[in-house]
Order: structure tokens, then C-alpha cells, then sequence
């Protein structure tokens, strides 16, 4: 195995892979350095990719169960917890294993180890093997942020890994946090029969959402069964082995609760993970929250050094992440790569799913911009009524002036995939009369977003 390379990236998580393989696409001598046994990062090995196996699952089991008999569907359900964990699984070696053969494909060295900067240019593995590179991507991703006060153990009080593997379904599970993860956590477990309790610091969930979205996807939630505390905090957690002492105040301060549970499952969110990457070596020095600061290149205050993904400011998503690593090795190539943060897209994958781009109706009062908001619900829209799917809305915010597209929020089925064409029309700056004169297929989910382009422009048809 060589020692020197045009890159060397630090992190197989989705930034660091993507950047990993662009930047062979490219021509680049490039090796990957990760200390997981398997690529693909948190989001492939305990995030994005089993959490989405496990909701896909446990949806297919909550429309069998309460569902199917609407559409004359006769059937006699019983849940296999272990089969389906088994599934889980299966999914997540399947894509590390893929991963593995793109680096084969494209002739990216995987080394395997802990890595650490030891200066502008080099790298050490584990302390001991010692590599060269004209340039380093560092895109060691993120952690789960720790609670005060609450130790996470990961069988009685858990992190979204532990709680991607309980071996039996809780009674009662306590979520601490009304973010994306732990809400789509705590759906797959209320699906599979647990009773739900989130606890949330804020007033509201989902707190950087749409304000008008966020408290449709909480009466929704809501109706599904699971309980949401607001404007509460947990003070402090004890694993009793069979279960688990709460101790609840209100975030404003006051009288004590005590609650018992089963489980409780810790997400308020997560940090960078810069632990033992030598940064202090090469002068660099990361900001009040951990991140690492970079610039419009993704360059660190080191010369060749770079950063993407979580560790840097922006929205920790897997897919921002691949973009930025994408933008960062073509500016190492000479060419123009640029990330647009107005055209990144949010979503929570309850069911209904939820997706979100561009600015909310808040940050466009805020702004001092002059706007119009279109809407349409999913109970107008034909498709929905065949599946029987007609939870939510489309909202379009548009400029009142040029009607350019400032922001989209999708609250119904298949919102994640709906998203994308919004997303597209925020990239190229398209306005919401270009969306209402596409011609959508008839009929599909899709003509809900027409239908709200057209509520901008006061003009729609079917309400």
C-alpha cells in the first residue's frame, strides 16, 4: 500500500465516500481512512438506512393490522420482532458491502483505523502507520449529544442506536426530544404497540420547522396516540433494571414529577465528532458549538486541510453532506463546485411524512419580504382519497413581487419524494407560475403541489 496520496479523506460516513469517489472520478490518488469495521458511516450503520427499514417495517405491520380490512382485506396479523430486527440488518450489510465495491470500482484505498492529523499533509493511523497528502477532508460526522444529568447505557436508557435493536417491544417509552430522529423512533415503536410520551424542552416540536407545519405534524402525531409534553425538561433518569425513574420539571422551573417507564430514549440532537483528530496540530481551532470553521471552499484556517458534514455549520444531513464533499474535492480539482443551503431539504419520515425546503413563513416575516402563500390539502387530491392517504397539505411560499419560490413545506404521503421537484424549482429560481404549468401526470400525489402553485397565484381548481 502506497503511503502518499492527492487525498486523503477521514470519515467513510456519506460526505466522506461521496467526496472519497468523486475525487477518483476525478483522477485523484485518493484514500479513505475509517475506524468502523464497515463504510457508510452513522447514517448507514445506526442512522438514516436501519431507521428507515425499521419505519418501512413497522408501517407494513400498522396497515395490516388496522388498515387492510378497509380495502376488504381479511387478514390475522402477528408481529416477529426478531425477524424484523434480522431485516434491519440485512439491509445495512447490503449497503455497506455496495459501498465497499464502489471503492473497489473506482480505486479508493480503504484504510481501516483511527485516524489523526499530525500536521499540514500527514496522517497517522491508530498511533502507528503514517500517511502523506496533498490534501486532507476531514468528515468525521457526528455524535449523540449527551443529557445532563441522564447516563445512556444503551438497554434501559438509549441513544438512537439502542434504540434501532430493543429485543421486545417497551410499554411505555419516553422520548426526550421533539426533533426528526427521535419522533420517527418513537413512530416505529407506538406502530409495534408501545405507549409514546415525547418531552420537549420548547413549546412546540420539530422547532426549526414551519411554524403552521410543525402544529399540523403534532395533531397528527397526536392523533396516532403518541403524548407530547412540552416546555419540559428531564432532570434526571435512573436504570431501576427493570425500568426507569423520570424526573420531570417544567423548563421554566418548578414543582417535580416522577415518572417510571421502560424505556427512555435520549434525542436532543447530535455534535460534531472531533475526538482525537489531532486538529490542535495543524493550528486549527473549532467554534463555540464544536464545528470546525471553514470557508466558501471548505478550507480550514490550515492550507490543504478541509471540512464538510456535520462537523461544520449547517444542518446535519446526510445529504448535505454528500453535496458539500462533492463541491470540495471539484474546488481541489480547479474547478466551481458551490453548495446552495437555500435548496437543501429537510424531511421526517413518520407517515405521514413530512419534508420541508427553502425558508419558513416565519423567516420570510422576518426578512421584511413581501410574500403569498398557496395551499392545498391532500383530502382534494385524487390519488389520495384512492389510497386513503389524505393526511396534510402542500404549502408554497412565493415572493409577492417576482413569485420566485422561497419555500416549500409538504405535510402527507410520500412528502420526501413530493419535495423534490420544489427543490429543483428553488435551485434554478423558478417561480410558482412555473411549477402551476408544469403538466403533472393525472392522477398522482404530484398534482397536490401543482395545485398549491396555483393557490399562490389565486387560481386553483379542485378547491
Amino acid at each position: 500500500m502506497t503511503d502518499q496520496f492527492d487525498l486523503i479523506v477521514i470519515g467513510g460516513g456519506p460526505g466522506g465516500y461521496v467526496a472519497a469517489i468523486r475525487a477518483a472520478q476525478l483522477g485523484m490518488n485518493v484514500a479513505c481512512i475509517e475506524k468502523r469495521s464497515t463504510l457508510g458511516g452513522t447514517c448507514l450503520n445506526v442512522g438514516c438506512i436501519p431507521s428507515k427499514a425499521l419505519l418501512e417495517s413497522s408501517h407494513h405491520y400498522e396497515e395490516a393490522r388496522l388498515h387492510f380490512a378497509s380495502h376488504g382485506i381479511k387478514a390475522s396479523v402477528s408481529l416477529d420482532l426478531p425477524v424484523m430486527l434480522q431485516r434491519k440488518d440485512k439491509v445495512v450489510s447490503d449497503l455497506t458491502r455496495g459501498i465497499e465495491g464502489l471503492f473497489k470500482k473506482n480505486k479508493v484505498t480503504w484504510i481501516k483505523g483511527a485516524a489523526s492529523i499530525k500536521g499540514t499533509g500527514v496522517v497517522t493511523v491508530d498511533g502507528k502507520a503514517t500517511f502523506s497528502a496533498k490534501n486532507i477532508l476531514i468528515a468525521t460526522g457526528s455524535e449523540v449529544m449527551p443529557l445532563p444529568g441522564v447516563a445512556i447505557d444503551e438497554k434501559r436508557i438509549v441513544s438512537s442506536t439502542g434504540a434501532l435493536a430493543l429485543d421486545k417491544v417497551p410499554e411505555h417509552l419516553v422520548v426526550v426530544g421533539g426533533g426528526y430522529i427521535g419522533l420517527e423512533m418513537g413512530s416505529v415503536w407506538r406502530r409495534l404497540g408501545a405507549q409514546v410520551t415525547v418531552v420537549e424542552f420548547l413549546d412546540r416540536i420539530v422547532p426549526g420547522m414551519d411554524g403552521e407545519t410543525g402544529k399540523l405534524f403534532q395533531r397528527t402525531l397526536e392523533k396516532q396516540g403518541i403524548q407530547f409534553r412540552l416546555g419540559t425538561k428531564v432532570v434526571a433518569a435512573e436504570n431501576k433494571g427493570k425500568n426507569v425513574a423520570l424526573t420531570l420539571e417544567a423548563a421554566k422551573g418548578g414543582g417535580k414529577e416522577n415518572l417510571t417507564v421502560d424505556i427512555v430514549l435520549v434525542a436532543i440532537g447530535r455534535r460534531p465528532y472531533t475526538q482525537g483528530l489531532g486538529l490542535e496540530n495543524a493550528g486549527i481551532r473549532v467554534d463555540d458549538r464544536g464545528r470546525i470553521p471553514v470557508d466558501k471552499h471548505f478550507q480550514t484556517s490550515a492550507k490543504g486541510i478541509y471540512a464538510i458534514g456535520d462537523v461544520i455549520a449547517g444542518p446535519m444531513l446526510a445529504h448535505k453532506a454528500e453535496e458539500e464533499g462533492i463541491a470540495a474535492v471539484e474546488v481541489m480539482a480547479g474547478q466551481t463546485g458551490h453548495v446552495n443551503y437555500d435548496a437543501i431539504p429537510g424531511v421526517v419520515y413518520t407517515w405521514p411524512e413530512v419534508a420541508t425546503v427553502g425558508k419558513t413563513e416565519e423567516e420570510v416575516k422576518a426578512g421584511g419580504i413581501e410574500y403569498k402563500v398557496g395551499k392545498f390539502p391532500f383530502t382534494a387530491n385524487s390519488r389520495a382519497r384512492a389510497t386513503g392517504e389524505t393526511e396534510g397539505m402542500v404549502k408554497i411560499i412565493a415572493d409577492a413581487k417576482t413569485d420566485r419560490v422561497l419555500g416549500v413545506h409538504i405535510i402527507g404521503p410520500d412528502a420526501g419524494t413530493l419535495i423534490s421537484e420544489c427543490v429543483l424549482a428553488i435551485e434554478f429560481g423558478g417561480s410558482s407560475e412555473d411549477i402551476a404549468r408544469t403538466c403533472h401526470a393525472h392522477p398522482t400525489l404530484e398534482e397536490a403541489t401543482k395545485e398549491a402553485a396555483l393557490a399562490v397565484l389565486g387560481r386553483a381548481v379542485h378547491i
